[in-house]
């Protein structure tokens, strides 16, 4: 689940461990659930719900006041209370009395001020700490590996237990069904601590004061004052001093630096542009940019009227199209779904894309790109 009132959060962790000052100045700042974060608290709290049924424990069913629930949500919840009772038979084959905790108050403030979170599902089995998070999530790809709110995590449940049981090693485990991800990553105790004292501890306290550097990156996505933050324009506008040549008198390694920074800088303007656009509906008068009612389509004022009328004139008003892979697997569950259309699923080869060489995709040969080109 979310953590809530945690100025210096867990899920929060990758922006201020990078930008310490802007903890303080998102805390200032109002909470504005999307609706995909709503869709997310709903999926969690089926999941708590199952994994406590499967568990054995007493659970009231929650799906009659779920705004979000559908049936992707039910199979993506059922995957997840699967996956945990998996990863507990395989303790179990370890430690004979292995500790579950479901959706467990964690708290890592001996490292972080009034740092706290919940833990979606803990298990201790003798020498291993296992922690286990579901992402709803679809856009972005969640990885485990070195993972901050992971790892504040799992300094909250070693808290916990260290001293009752002799953990050695500990677990992260992110579960992200609607991606088809599962990502876990593995640490010893003592570099896990010896993170939280030569890293999290230093900037955390940094961050609890409004103290340390500002810096722009790709931990500013979710930042609540990225629209208006100086640091990361001038990060931005940096790219201003290559006066926006064209590209054939650009030298390679300038190309690969703006390509770097390409899809940030696009970032940033839209958030420049949404944010003034915001400001001037609520009434802020700009010396240069003015509101003006935008671009507008025709559209029917009634549809069955417009049918009826269609019909009586002799035409018929309807098309009948399959609906998409997206909106099907909703309507029939991920498990319905391949059941009954795997046979008739293909994915094309994708489009030509260039990212970086830290992006874990294999590179496409000539020939996929050359084959890629007769395709289309």
């Amino acid at each position: 689940m979310p953590d809530k009132h945690a100025v210096l959060s867990a899920s929060s962790s990758y922006r201020w461990l990078n930008c310490p000052p802007s903890a303080l100045l998102c805390a200032k700042e109002k909470d504005k659930p999307s609706e995909f974060a709503l869709q997310g608290t709903d999926a969690h709290t089926l999941c708590e719900h199952k994994l406590k049924l499967a568990l054995g424990q007493q659970s009231k069913d929650p799906t009659e006041d779920l705004t979000f629930f559908d049936e992707e949500m039910a199979d993506c919840t059922d995957m997840y209370a699967q996956y945990v009772m998996e990863q507990l038979s395989a303790a179990k084959e370890k430690c004979s009395d292995p500790i579950v905790l479901v959706e467990q108050h964690l708290d890592f403030s001996q490292w972080v001020p009034e740092g706290f979170g919940t833990g979606d599902c803990v298990i201790v089995a003798d020498e291993t700490l296992t922690v286990i998070d579901f992402k709803y999530g679809v856009g972005i790809l969640v990885d485990a590996e070195n993972n901050p709110q992971m790892m504040c995590y799992a300094l909250g449940a070693l808290s916990l237990f260290d001293g009752i049981y002799d953990i050695k090693n500990i677990t992260m485990t992110i579960f992200q069904p609607r991606r088809e991800h599962v990502s876990t990553f593995s640490i010893s105790k003592e570099a896990l601590l010896s993170w939280a004292e030569k890293t999290l501890a230093p900037t955390a306290e940094l961050a609890a004061k409004g103290e340390g550097e500002y810096k722009a990156g790709s931990h500013c996505q979710f930042c609540k004052v990225k629209a208006t933050c100086r640091k990361r324009a001038e990060y931005n506008l940096e790219l201003a001093r290559y006066d926006f040549e064209m590209s054939e008198s650009l030298e390679d390694d300038e190309i690969e630096v703006i390509l770097a920074k390409a899809d940030e800088l696009v970032s940033w303007a839209n958030d420049i542009k949404e944010y003034a656009l915001q400001k001037a509906v609520s009434g802020k008068e700009w010396k240069d940019w003015k509101l003006v009612e935008g671009r507008s389509n025709r559209r029917y004022v009634n549809d069955k009227a417009v049918a009826e009328k269609i019909e009586s004139a002799g035409y018929d008003p309807y098309e009948k199209k399959v609906i998409g892979i997206t909106a099907m697997t909703k309507m029939l569950g991920k498990t319905k779904f391949e059941e009954l259309l795997s046979g008739l699923i293909e994915k094309p080869q994708g489009k030509p894309t260039l990212v970086p060489m830290s992006d874990k995709r294999p590179a496409m040969k000539n020939t996929a790109f050359n084959d890629f080109k007769e395709d289309n």
